[in-house]
């Protein structure tokens, strides 16, 4: 990366600096290849952070398909990782899992189930597992909670067979004006198509693991047994290992740093793959170099810009996103380590310049909590508006949740120190529900970056990457005007 003039003696955030357009050759988005160079087998440079109200097995498997990962947080019990990175495993790379139910549920049921997926329509199946019907969000509340799906369900199907061609069911759910098809395999259900995934499927290339089977990350902190911690995720089938606490830059990490890579490595021939391993969160160099020394092969850089983060308002620690990136990024690429640009990110814009500044991958959490695929229950406001609660891995709420194996008076006491939101209302936007919807903007906006700088993968990126300081007034005379003047 390039600055256009002299570099300011002062650090940035995402919001002080612009792109300008280079020379290019590149003269589609599709000739941009964006698999990332940080080792973990991504297809797109995007991390849907390890924060309890963002990454679930709904969304690890959505991400996935695309070509990104989730991080599964460290607070949830070791039982529950293993279920959830096996059932990640299981799915399919193409096609959508189906919510589903049986003709005699009450539709309640689908209520229930149908606001983690973005197709709102569930598939009735039988004993056997074979489809009978459909039965969609609308055609549950039109009818008392407690009629049967048996009851509403639309009995005309268009069903497909597992490995058909598809451009081919494409155009035959577009002459039949269906929008979904459920896929069957010896007659049982597979799985769903939608018109919107298939297209989907032809953009992107799902992150795959050496079995073929989709990707997903695992957090564990610094405290308790960190090893045995380490072991069960590792055989649990994490593909990245992230060691995860606020101060990434001290003594704990650097120690908890060498247990995880001992046992990473004593057990590398057992698992055939050597699974890499992150860690922060650090904003300077010398953070990074630590770090990367202990055994990290990826560096989290971010201290306090999350939006659910109130870490620089209450202590004054942390640094501008940008200007983290940037050098941290520098002193673990000379190391042979990779960075993970971890928050601040609101715009696609922001996940391009992170990347230019030397980023591997760009971690997402806000952003992405109001959508169908995150963990938190779908709530409507007094106006109808469709939002989801996050709040911070740093939060009161978040340090309950992770000290309740302790004693009354410890737990009490610990929350009184929070540097973080407890509740926040991330609503739906109606255009961009789903996750997948997200993601098609901030690729979209990503490739167009490249194609200005005139780069085909991100190691061109960041050489050919040429990048400005604004003013405020800057940034916002680029933003769009929804209403007229």
């Amino acid at each position: 990366m390039k600055f256009l003039g002299d570099r300011p003696p002062y650090d940035l955030t995402y919001n002080d600096v612009f792109m300008a357009p280079s020379r290019s050759s590149v003269s589609s988005r599709l000739d941009v290849d964006l698999t990332t160079p940080d080792g973990v087998g991504t297809t797109i440079p995007l991390v849907v952070a390890n924060m309890t109200a963002i990454s679930g097995r709904r969304m690890a498997e959505t991400v996935a398909r695309r070509g990104a990962i989730a991080v599964l947080p460290q607070d949830i019990p070791e039982r529950a990782m293993r279920e959830t990175v096996a059932y990640v495993k299981s799915r399919h790379t193409v096609y959508e899992t189906a919510v589903t139910v049986h003709a005699d549920e009450p539709v309640s049921n689908v209520l229930a189930l149908i606001g983690k997926r973005a197709h709102r329509t569930a598939v009735v199946i039988d004993d056997q597992r074979a489809p009978i019907g459909l039965v969609t969000e609308r055609q549950s509340r039109q009818v008392d909670r407690f009629a049967t799906v048996g009851e509403v369900m639309t009995r005309e199907l268009f069903t497909v067979k597992d490995g058909d061609d598809l451009s081919s069911v494409f155009d035959a759910l577009t002459d039949h004006h269906f929008e979904l098809a459920p896929v069957v395999q010896d007659d049982a259900l597979a799985g769903v198509l939608t018109r919107q995934g298939i297209l989907r499927s032809t953009i992107y290339q799902p992150a795959l693991d050496g079995k073929g089977q989709l990707r997903i990350g695992v957090a564990i902190g610094i405290n308790g047994d960190v090893r045995s911690k380490a072991a069960a995720a590792l055989y649990a089938g994490a593909d990245v290992l992230v060691v995860d606490t606020a101060h990434g830059h001290q003594d704990k990490m650097i120690d908890a740093l060498g247990v995880v890579r001992a046992v990473r490595d004593e057990i590398e021939g057992e698992l055939g793959t050597r699974v890499p391993i992150a860690a922060g969160n650090v904003v300077t160099p010398d953070g990074a170099r630590d770090l990367a020394t202990a055994g990290a092969d990826i560096i989290k850089v971010g201290v306090g810009p999350g939006a659910m983060c109130t870490t620089r308002m209450m202590t004054g620690v942390g640094r501008p996103q940008f200007t983290a990136v940037l050098e941290c990024a520098s002193a673990a690429t000379d190391l042979g380590a990779s960075v993970w640009a971890d928050g601040g990110v609101k715009y696609p814009r922001d996940v391009a310049l992170a990347l230019a500044a030397g980023a591997g991958s760009v971690m997402i959490g806000s952003w992405f909590a109001g959508t169908w695929e995150s963990p938190g229950d779908l709530n409507t406001d007094a106006d109808g508006r469709l939002f989801k609660e996050s709040f911070g891995m740093a939060s009161a709420r978040a340090v309950s949740g992770r000290t309740q194996a302790r004693g009354a008076f410890d737990r009490a006491r610990s929350a009184l120190f929070e540097e973080g939101i407890s509740s926040s209302r991330m609503f739906l936007d109606p255009a961009r529900p789903g996750v997948e919807d997200l993601i098609d903007s901030i690729i979209a906006g990503v490739r167009s970056s490249f194609t200005y700088a005139g780069a085909r993968n991100i190691e061109e990126f960041r050489e050919r990457a040429l990048v400005g300081v604004q003013s405020a007034s800057g940034y916002d005379e680029g933003r769009p005007r929804e209403t007229s003047w």
